[in-house]
C-alpha cells in the first residue's frame, strides 16, 4: 500500500458529537498550527440541533496558502463517533491515516486495506484516569489532541501555551488538560511510528495573523463604532454577535466613576420588535443595531422600509445561513443578497456591505454606523455563516483613536437659530442627504413628525404626485451618492491579456487564489473583481466591460448578485455566466475551477458547431 506523503498541505477531519466541547478543541489544535508558521483553515460542520448529533471539524494545512475549504477526501480522519463510524472510514484518502477509539473492537466489515488504522483506546484510558462521566468526556477530546501532537510533529510546547492562555484564570484547569495532552502524546509516540508520513514542519508564513470568527469582529467593530444599543432576538448563527457585544460592553462601556452602564441591550420578543428598538434609539441620535439571519430579515422587512422612507439611521448584521424558510440554520450560504437590497414593499433599496474576512467585519461594521448617520438610512452588513462561526487566519485589527464619527447633517440648537425655515426632506445640498435634528435639540424649531406614509419637504402629510415623485426621485440620488461612499470593489489582474473575469463576494475570498491557480495550469488566465457593497461604483461595470467572458460565482441557487448586478447596471444577463453553489459546506477552489472550465468548453463547442 502506498502511503500518503505530504509536508504542510494535507486535510485532518475530526468526526465528533454535538455537544461534547469537541470544537474547542480542535480549534486548539488549528491554533497550535497557525503558531508553528503555516497557514491553516478551519470549518466546523455541525447540526442545527443541540447535542448528540453527528459533527465534523475541518482542518486544512497549506503551505501554498489555500484557506478555502479543499473537499475531497481527507488524508487522515480522527472518527470519535461510534454513529458515523462507517462512513468515516470510507471518507478517508486511500493511503490516508484513521484514529479511532479502539476501546471497542472494530468491526471486520469495516476494514479497508487500502488505509491505515491507528486504534488508541481512548475511553479506556478515560475511564481508568477519570471518574467523573463530564470529565471523561471532555478530557477525551484534549487526550487525542495529544496523540494527533505525537503522531503530526505538532510543537507540543505550543499546546502547553495554548492552555495556559485558554484557562487563565482558571488556573486549576491548566494542570487537568495538560495531564490529558501529555497522556495522548506518550501514548502515540510510543505505540505509532511518530512522525506519519504526512506531518507539520515549521514555517515563517504566518507573522502577526491571529485566529478569530466574524462575529467576534462584528461585535467588536461595532464597540469601537459607537454602537450603545442593541434591540436583539436570537436566532442562528447571528447570536454570538450579540453576546460577544454584550461581553466587550462589559470591558469598555461601563462608566470608569459611577460603574453605570453606557449601553442598553434589549432581548426583545420577536425580530420586528428587535428592529424597531434600533429604528428608534436611531431616531432619538443613539448608534444603534440588530443582528439576524435570513428568516428573521422577511420579518424585519417592514420596520427597513420605513426606515429607508423616513430616513432613520441604524445598522444590520446578517449573516447568512442556507434557506428558504428554516433552510439549513447551521449550514452556509449567501442566499439574502435580493431580499436585503430591495427589503420592504414599494420602491426600496437598502444599502449593503459586504465583508470577506473577519477584519472586513470589524471595519465594515464600524463604518457602518458613520455611513447610517451620514445617509440617514439602514446599512445591511451582508456576512455569512461561514465567515461569522469559523475562525479565520486574519491580521489584527487596528483602530485611528484620532476617528471622529461621522454623524452626518445634524442641526444643533444654535444652527436652528440661525435659519427661519426647516425643512426636514429638502434637499439643500444636492446630495439628496437632508438635515435632520434630534428630539430635544430646540425648544422651539426642528420639530417634524416622522411619518412612513407621503409627504412634503417639510414632513407634512401629503398625496400630491408631484410630492411624492419629488422625495422618491431625492431618495434614489442619495442611493447614488451612497456608491461613492462604499467600500470600492478589489480587482486583482492577474495577466494583462486575460479576456476571463471573476466576479464574487464574501467567504468566497478563500476559495479563488486557488481557483486561479487551477485554471491557470488548464491554460485559463483570469482576472477577479470582489464586490465590497451595493450600490455598484463605476468600477463594477468597467470590469464587466473589460472581459469578453465573465462569470459570477455564488453561493446561492439563484445568481442573486447576478441579477442585481443586470437591474442595476442594465447588463444584458447573457454577458454573465453563473457559478452557483448551494450545498450548505463552503464553496472550493475546485468546483469554482471545474465549473468554469467546463462552461468555457461548452461555449467553444457550440462555437465549433
Amino acid at each position: 500500500m502506498t502511503q500518503c506523503q505530504s509536508i504542510n498541505e494535507f486535510v485532518v477531519r475530526f468526526a465528533n458529537t454535538n455537544g461534547t466541547g469537541s470544537a474547542s478543541a480542535n480549534n486548539m489544535f488549528a491554533k497550535a498550527i497557525m503558531r508553528m508558521g503555516l497557514p491553516v483553515s478551519a470549518k466546523n460542520i455541525f447540526p442545527s440541533n443541540i447535542q448528540g448529533m453527528p459533527t465534523w471539524f475541518e482542518v486544512r494545512i497549506s503551505e501554498k496558502g489555500y484557506l478555502g475549504r479543499r473537499g475531497g477526501a481527507p488524508e487522515m480522519v480522527v472518527a470519535m463517533n461510534a454513529q458515523t463510524l462507517s462512513e468515516d472510514i470510507d471518507s478517508v484518502r486511500a493511503g490516508g491515516y484513521l484514529l479511532y477509539d479502539s476501546s471497542c473492537m472494530l468491526p471486520k466489515r469495516l476494514e479497508r486495506e487500502d488505509i491505515i488504522f491507528l486504534g488508541m483506546p481512548i475511553s479506556e484510558i478515560c475511564r481508568t484516569e477519570y471518574s467523573d462521566q463530564r470529565q471523561r468526556q471532555l478530557f477525551k477530546n484534549v487526550i487525542y489532541v495529544g496523540a494527533m501532537a505525537a503522531l503530526l510533529g505538532l510543537d507540543f510546547q505550543v499546546l502547553r501555551q495554548l492552555v495556559s492562555e485558554q484557562f487563565k484564570g482558571k488556573d486549576k484547569l491548566i494542570r487537568p488538560n495538560l495531564y490529558a495532552l501529555e497522556l495522548g502524546f506518550q501514548f502515540a509516540a510510543k505505540q505509532f511510528s511518530c512522525p506519519l508520513a504526512i506531518h507539520l514542519e515549521r514555517r515563517d508564513l504566518v507573522g502577526d495573523k491571529i485566529m478569530v470568527d466574524g462575529n467576534t469582529a462584528c461585535a467588536l467593530g461595532a464597540v469601537y463604532g459607537g454602537a450603545t444599543v442593541v434591540g436583539w432576538y436570537p436566532i442562528t448563527p447571528s447570536t454570538s454577535v450579540i453576546e460577544k457585544f454584550s461581553s466587550y460592553c462589559q470591558r469598555l462601556r461601563i462608566d470608569p466613576a459611577s460603574g453605570q452602564k453606557n449601553y442598553a441591550i434589549v432581548q426583545a420578543e420577536d425580530e420586528p420588535a428587535a428592529i424597531g428598538i434600533a429604528m428608534g434609539a436611531g431616531w432619538s441620535g443613539a448608534r444603534a443595531f440588530t443582528a439576524t439571519s435570513g428568516p428573521g430579515i422577511s420579518l424585519m422587512t417592514e420596520f427597513l422600509g420605513l426606515a429607508y422612507f423616513a430616513e432613520v439611521p441604524l445598522v444590520l448584521i446578517d449573516v447568512q445561513r442556507a434557506g428558504p424558510s428554516t433552510g439549513m440554520p447551521t449550514r452556509t450560504q449567501q442566499s439574502d443578497m435580493l431580499t436585503c437590497a430591495y427589503a420592504s414593499h414599494g420602491d426600496s433599496k437598502q444599502v449593503l456591505l459586504i465583508p470577506s474576512s473577519p477584519y472586513e467585519c470589524f471595519e465594515f461594521s464600524a463604518l457602518a454606523f458613520d455611513l447610517a448617520d451620514r445617509l440617514q438610512t439602514p446599512i445591511i452588513l451582508m456576512t455569512d455563516l461561514d465567515t461569522g462561526m469559523n475562525h479565520h487566519m486574519s491580521r489584527p485589527f487596528g483602530w485611528d483613536d484620532a476617528h471622529k464619527y461621522d454623524l452626518g447633517k445634524v442641526l444643533d440648537a444654535q444652527e436652528l437659530d440661525e435659519i427661519t425655515d426647516f425643512a426636514r426632506y429638502a434637499d439643500i445640498d444636492g446630495d439628496g442627504i437632508c438635515y435632520r435634528t434630534l428630539p430635544g435639540t430646540h425648544p422651539k424649531k426642528g420639530a417634524f413628525f416622522t411619518r412612513g406614509t407621503s409627504r412634503n419637504e417639510h414632513a407634512a402629510y401629503s398625496e400630491k404626485a408631484e410630492d411624492y415623485i419629488n422625495n422618491m426621485e431625492r431618495l434614489n440620488h442619495k442611493f447614488a451618492t451612497a456608491a461613492t461612499l462604499l467600500p470600492e470593489p478589489v480587482i486583482q489582474l492577474n495577466a494583462k491579456s486575460a479576456s476571463v473575469g471573476l466576479i464574487f463576494y464574501g467567504s468566497t475570498l478563500e476559495a479563488i487564489p486557488e481557483a486561479v491557480a487551477l485554471l491557470m495550469e488548464q491554460g485559463v488566465k483570469a482576472n477577479t473583481m470582489r464586490v465590497r457593497g451595493f450600490p455598484f461604483g463605476a468600477q463594477v461595470l468597467d470590469f464587466i466591460d473589460s472581459h469578453d467572458q465573465v462569470f459570477v460565482i455564488e453561493q446561492n441557487r439563484d445568481g442573486q448578485l447576478r441579477t442585481l448586478l443586470c437591474n442595476e447596471l442594465t447588463i444584458d444577463p447573457a454577458a454573465m455566466t453563473p457559478v452557483l453553489h448551494y450545498d450548505g459546506l463552503a464553496i472550493t477552489g475546485e468546483f469554482i475551477a471545474d465549473s468554469v472550465q467546463e462552461q468555457l468548453s461548452a461555449q467553444t463547442n457550440r462555437v465549433a458547431g
